[in-house]
């Protein structure tokens, strides 16, 4: 069977899936996504789950294209991944586009645009406005209630999540929206799918992560600083025992006194607490949210 008779055949079954709405997915051509990326050279962020780039459609509109990785399964596997993700629709999530599967074992997810870039972006170009501190907070609460979508709602659940500055995109009106979100991870050659097999107390270790993540991007809003680390440091910070007289000197200089002293306290003890749960989370992503939105006072240990 040809490709582009394939292709067509994939994007008939998703339209008629029975599982739940699914948006049209564009398929790109690999010359346009080669060339709207500079050859792959415009890098926004490249973690375990793969690398992400910038491109400059042919429409003038502005895409983020994420590669899955180089594997040599069949295209099924690739093709369930666009079905999964086009099922996928949240105010905080960014939406797939489109797909590219043109050159050899490489398979590209293509999201909506991203006119404001990352977080990251913003929080280290001084070029840039800095961002104020509602907005800021509406950044965790947006995260937060993506999440909570992905793990509690989606079907299957997305355990396959990444936070942090430089994979938060920011829209015109800059409402956060989570790039990167995936039922499969590349490992190597191959693809695995963790909760096809995964018990219990392995999904609870996943929750605990992307909760860990959170904590630290919450620090990542309060100090302007992008850890490259994994958060290393600024969990390293949140845990010394002289926090407390340290937290003024790690605020945001971009801030000023333009915050609300309360709200940053309360925000410093749910980060802490996000980094507490580790493997095993001590309070749920609803919990966080409530939290957040209510400013309800969670008690440190």
């Amino acid at each position: 069977m040809g490709m582009d008779r394939l292709i067509r055949r994939v994007l008939a079954l998703l339209r008629r899936s029975s599982h739940g709405p699914i948006s049209f997915v564009r398929h790109f051509s690999y010359k346009d996504i080669k060339k709207g990326t500079d050859d792959f050279q415009r890098i926004i962020y490249n973690n375990s789950h793969g690398t992400a780039y910038k491109a400059k459609l042919q429409d003038g509109g502005v895409a983020l294209v994420k590669e899955v990785g180089a594997f040599d399964q069949e295209n099924d596997v690739f093709y369930r991944e666009v079905q999964l993700l086009g099922r996928l629709h949240h105010r905080h999530l960014l939406p797939l586009k489109g797909f590219c599967t043109g050159h050899k074992t490489k398979r590209l997810l293509v999201f909506d645009n991203i006119e404001n870039g990352s977080l990251k972006e913003h929080l280290s170009d001084p070029l840039k406005t800095p961002l104020s501190w509602r907005t800021r907070l509406q950044i965790a609460i947006g995260v937060a209630s993506a999440l909570e979508y992905l793990l509690l709602f989606a079907d299957p659940p997305m355990y396959h999540v990444s936070i942090s500055s430089s994979n938060i995109m920011l829209d015109d009106q800059f409402t956060a929206k989570v790039a990167d979100v995936g039922l499969f991870t590349s490992v190597g050659n191959h693809i695995t799918v963790p909760h096809a097999s995964c018990s219990e107390e392995c999904m609870v270790q996943e929750h605990g992560n992307i909760i860990l993540q959170l904590g630290v991007l919450i620090l990542e809003l309060i100090t302007g600083q992008c850890s490259e680390k994994g958060g290393a440091d600024l969990i390293q910070w949140i845990q010394e025992s002289r926090f407390a007289s340290s937290m003024h000197k790690m605020i945001d200089p971009d801030l000023g006194n333009n915050y609300d002293s309360r709200e940053l306290k309360n925000l410093l003890s749910v980060a802490k607490l996000c980094i507490k749960s580790g493997d095993k989370p001590k309070f749920s992503i609803p919990q966080i949210i409530h939290y957040l939105q209510k400013k309800v006072d969670i008690p440190c240990d």
